[in-house]
């Protein structure tokens, strides 16, 4: 485990190959699991506050879904997550041509909103778990990202490097600098 600052870097996430292939499988992370999307808290009044510009791009049931209950729900273990259509697929969600979709990050690429998509599903596979005074990033090992181990295999990336832009988005250019420098080592 790597320690940068208060976060720690399980080996996972240093050692194993990963290279999201989104054509072997179509986006599946949004449409299956157990809940939604982790949702770190600030997240919430952004997803509020953009809500209106984000809705053009949501399935209808996915609008309905927000308009009754809120732009967050809370997991079995009481995170805040993203709610879901019928226990299903992220209610962020759209489909184009089959795939699955971030109707947030669509928005923010058409330049309607100026956040990107929420920082667990920018990350993913990564997960963050939270301590007292540290955060542990840990890689979430998945059958339906296989596809994606065996793109990062043959391409020779690892986690930590597919996902460098947005670990520079959560901990700033100067973590991620040290952390490259350490881990080239």
């Amino acid at each position: 485990m790597l320690s940068i600052d208060h976060v720690l870097i399980a080996d996972a996430v240093l050692n194993e190959y990963f290279a999201c292939d989104f054509s072997a499988c179509n986006g599946l992370c949004c449409v299956e699991g157990d809940a939604g999307a982790p949702l770190e808290e600030e997240e919430i009044s952004i997803l509020e506050d953009y809500f209106d510009s984000i809705k053009p791009y949501m399935l209808q049931a996915g609008i309905q879904v927000v308009e009754q209950n809120g732009v967050f729900d809370y997991d079995a273990d009481g995170n805040l997550v993203t709610p879901l259509i019928n226990d299903k697929e992220c209610a962020f969600v759209y489909f184009d041509e089959n795939a699955s979709k971030c109707a947030v990050e669509k928005a923010f690429l058409e330049g309607k909103i100026d956040f990107q998509k929420p920082i667990s599903c920018h990350l993913y596979p990564i997960r963050i778990k939270k301590f007292d005074y540290y955060e542990r990033l840990d890689y979430h090992q998945w059958e339906v990202c296989e596809a994606a181990r065996r793109h990062g295999k043959n391409l020779k990336i690892t986690v930590f490097d597919y996902l460098s832009e947005p670990l520079t988005r959560r901990y700033g250019k100067a973590w991620m600098q040290k952390a490259k420098k350490i881990f080239s080592r």
